[in-house]
């Protein structure tokens, strides 16, 4: 996989200047580069394929591929990568392009920015590779080798003797879309999963937990040496079908009548898995004890789950899910907008539903103030996006106020609980108890993050105190509901926008919310002005 050194300055492997020799200097063997990282070949016809990292560009074929599987791209844009691949790191010029892909017609450089645009959606995060020299031409940098798939052009007697090949199972979904903004975490959660044996996936709901766990599944299993298997449990009620639930999956079949987890456990024994357990939170006791008798009985087994709450037993490796990268309120004027996770991913998802949608600087402005206000939450941003392939971008930047009403539309086949945002919150909401909520809901009145001190003075319920909130306080961070502020000199807590919207509507509801609002004005009186202050203005006040 690409480092994250391609989305800032020089990518690793540029040089600045030509690649003397590359086209005409016949390898030793099948792969072979100079030292400054350019690839020399020889022509191999059609069995030759350059490749960088988890990129392939197969010139028999005519395909770019993203670790061995054609990503979608069109034949114009298949020809200008296959021109710029010849000339790693060199600068193409625009000129020389549209000669080279419309030889003798008559193009606009109109033309080319589509096909370049298309390579650059196709590379996702990596689109830093295919860099524009401004008013020239363009660039693609990297690292790349060259080699000769064997196939039937090779010369008798140098056919690789095939080896027998252990084939693994698994049940994971194929790859339906992209994924922007994750590559640093992919690699982490990969790392952590060769180091311990089970990793929770964790964070508010919407932020990408699912997504992320099956694209580090997909990229471990040609490396895993073992079965991968995806067990779904957000349709799960009962937690006494969790158990039931793995086995189904893995074709387990348990001694005696009662699937339990302990036997559920013998019957996984000693075989090689990664296991995947999605959408945790509401079966969350269930799961935990079968994880931790899987990790106490079943030595070769690897569990990564997801939830919104952490498991809580010996062993668990905690990663929290943090959102995509979104602009601040008070960014420089001069940044470069599409730079940002968060406003990559509105940005490729509108253009997905809307192919005249263009990314132009006022267009990507409102995008990213949407962005921004949505907390850089992957699922949001997807309803954001199917809004404004309808409403157009200023309009939904403009009603965020009103986000339960305007963000109802999610994908047609997602789980009930991501078709709308308001169905998301419903979902996370439930599963906290009675005082939790209300502690949630009275915490809304803070537009700017609380300290202890603050929420005992306003939240607390006669008698409750500041260890019976900091209690709260640590179950709904453990919950995904707050973000714990760790800024020099924090002690704070946030919550995020959306949260913090969705709590406020609640407390109304509950019929709290003026008593609250009392608290928090008399908690912040009390700070601007001493109690011996106060006697004294009022006093004045009446004379």
């Amino acid at each position: 996989m690409l480092s994250d050194a391609w989305m800032t300055g020089t990518p690793p492997g540029a040089v600045s200047g030509p690649a003397s020799g590359y086209r005409d200097t016949a390898p030793r063997a099948k792969t072979e580069k100079f030292r400054n990282g350019t690839p020399k070949v020889s022509e191999w016809g059609r069995n030759t394929v350059y490749e960088c990292g988890q990129w392939q560009i197969h010139l028999g074929r005519r395909q770019l591929l993203a670790r061995g599987v054609p990503v979608p791209i069109g034949l114009r844009a298949f020809e200008v990568i296959e021109i710029l691949v010849h000339s790693i790191n060199e600068l193409v010029t625009k000129d020389e392009l549209m000669d080279r892909v419309w030889p003798g017609a008559t193009v606009g450089e109109n033309a080319l920015q589509v096909h370049i645009s298309a390579i650059r959606k196709a590379l996702g995060e990596d689109r830093a590779m295919l860099q524009t020299v401004s008013g020239r031409g363009y660039r693609l940098y990297g690292d790349w080798v060259v080699r000769r798939e064997s196939g039937p052009e090779d010369p008798p007697g140098l056919n690789p003797v095939p080896l027998p090949v252990q084939s693994f199972r698994t049940n994971l979904p194929g790859m339906a879309t992209g994924l922007i903004g994750r590559t640093a975490a992919v690699r982490q959660i990969e790392d952590l999963l060769f180091a311990h044996r089970v990793v929770t996936l964790t964070g508010p709901g919407g932020i990408g937990k699912t997504v992320l766990a099956l694209h580090v599944s997909r990229d471990m299993y040609p490396r895993f040496n073992g079965d991968v298997w995806l067990v779904e449990l957000a349709a799960i009620s009962d937690p006494a079908l969790v158990a039931s639930a793995v086995a189904g999956v893995l074709g387990l079949k348990p001694d005696g009548d009662d699937i339990t987890a302990e036997a559920v456990v013998r019957a996984i024994g000693d075989k090689k898995l990664l296991l995947v357990l999605d959408n945790c939170e509401h079966v969350i006791e269930a799961a935990a004890w079968l994880v931790e008798a899987i990790l106490h009985r079943c030595p070769r087994t690897t569990v990564l789950a997801t939830s919104q709450e952490l498991l809580r037993i010996s062993g668990e490796h905690i990663w929290r899910v943090p959102p995509l990268d979104a602009p601040t309120p008070h960014r420089d004027e001069r940044e470069d907008l599409l730079e940002h996770s968060a406003v990559q991913l509105f940005v490729n998802r509108i253009q997905d539903l809307d192919s005249t949608f263009v990314a132009n600087p006022e267009n990507v402005r409102w995008a990213a103030i949407i962005c921004q206000q949505l907390d850089g939450i992957p699922l949001l941003i997807e309803f954001a996006a199917t809004r404004t392939a309808t409403l157009g971008v200023q309009a939904v930047a403009s009603r965020l106020e009103d986000r339960f009403r305007l963000l109802t539309i999610g994908r047609r086949t997602a789980l009930p609980k991501h078709q709308t945002l308001r169905a998301t919150l419903d979902w996370s909401y439930e599963l906290l108890s009675k005082a939790e909520r209300s502690l949630l809901c009275r915490l809304a009145v803070f537009a700017n993050g609380f300290t202890l001190e603050a929420a005992t003075a306003v939240a607390s319920d006669p008698g409750g105190g500041t260890p019976v909130v900091l209690e709260g306080i640590a179950n709904l961070v453990a919950k995904s509901f707050l973000i714990q502020d760790r800024s020099p000199g924090g002690g704070r807590w946030i919550l995020p926008k959306t949260i913090r919207a969705y709590a406020l509507e609640k407390l109304v509801e509950s019929g709290d919310a003026e008593a609250t609002v009392r608290r928090h004005a008399r908690f912040y009186r009390c700070l601007l002005v001493p109690p011996g202050r106060q006697s004294t203005d009022n006093g004045a006040g009446q004379r």
